[in-house]
């Protein structure tokens, strides 16, 4: 199971989920970092990402070549994180075929109703928990 987690900023998100993937141990897991800055790729790529790439083209290229997607909700909204996820980037994630497994963080200017306020490491386990019910 090929898994992309896409993170942008400080990447520090992003390392967490790749750190609790690898711990998870779960059957044929490739972790493949995809950061919107190169930081954010080299937080993925040192947590232990498998593979990793940066910037639009690799988002966009990488997204229908894996089976979940996991990150922010913000993903999924043009020119979220500060304007470092462009529309191409969106647009590439809502369309592939991929499971997306989102946390649903309000730094985007999206604020989803009817979630339960948690803590960030909450959200991070249930998104691993979730690919675990996939794989």
């Amino acid at each position: 199971m090929r898994i992309a987690v896409v993170d942008g900023q400080g990447g520090g998100i992003g390392r967490t989920i790749v750190e609790k993937l690898k711990q998870a141990d779960l059957p044929n897991l490739t972790v493949v970092g995809l950061g919107t800055n190169s930081e954010a790729t080299a937080q993925m790529l040192r947590a232990g990402a498998d593979e990793a790439a940066t910037g639009e083209n690799a988002i966009v290229f990488n997204a229908s070549k894996v089976d979940v997607i996991v990150g922010v909700l913000g993903i999924l909204s043009a020119n979220a994180m500060l304007g470092e996820l462009t529309p191409a980037m969106a647009a590439a994630i809502g369309a592939s075929p991929a499971q997306k497994i989102l946390l649903p963080v309000n730094r985007c200017g999206i604020q989803v109703i009817g979630i339960v306020e948690k803590n960030l490491t909450a959200y991070i386990d249930e998104a691993i928990e979730a690919v675990r019910s996939i794989a």
